[in-house]
């Protein structure tokens, strides 16, 4: 299969990573959407099922290669919902990879759409990210509710809104 660059980049270091332990070297060739800095997520699925999605709101690797491939590593061994990607798996997962824009703050959920927008809900110290266009994700209510779930935050307290659309490679 022909795999788009960053999808090729978190399947080898899941593949690595998990037959080994140990991380792979950056590419020796940068792509363009390699080379910038920005949040990226790395999703699993094993037929049709979220096996695993780690990520960073924003950049915390010098460009996205890295962030890739740190997030890759996360995404298949410490998500805390799931146990750890075996070597078994490795032929039945789906990876993709989300790169987000910046995210911009937004007065209210009426600047929101859940297929085209990602969500993050901060109160004080927690902070919730759910990425746009998710299967039965269809209302900003349901974005929200989610959202502030995964931070703690129960669904009526208020929390500050920002949005951010991401760039998605299967």
């Amino acid at each position: 299969m022909n795999f788009h660059p960053l999808v090729k980049l978190a399947r080898d270091t899941i593949d690595t990573y998990v037959k080994t332990g140990k991380t792979i070297s950056l590419p020796s060739h940068l792509t363009d959407e390699m080379k910038g800095m920005a949040g990226t997520f790395v999703s699993i699925k094993k037929h049709g099922e979220l096996r695993g999605c780690i990520g960073t709101f924003s950049p915390t690797q010098p460009n996205i290669a890295a962030e890739v491939i740190q997030n890759a590593i996360s995404a298949s061994t410490r998500d805390p919902r799931f146990p750890p990607v075996t070597s078994e798996e490795l032929d039945s997962l789906d990876i993709s990879v989300d790169v987000l824009t910046e995210p911009e703050k937004i007065a209210s959920p009426d600047e929101l759409d859940p297929k085209r927008y990602g969500v993050i809900v901060t109160k004080g110290w927690r902070k919730g990210l759910l990425l746009p266009d998710i299967e039965g994700v269809d209302t900003v209510e349901d974005q929200i509710y989610i959202a502030k779930r995964k931070a703690g935050i129960s669904p009526d307290e208020e929390a500050e809104l920002q949005r951010f659309e991401v760039k998605r490679y299967k």
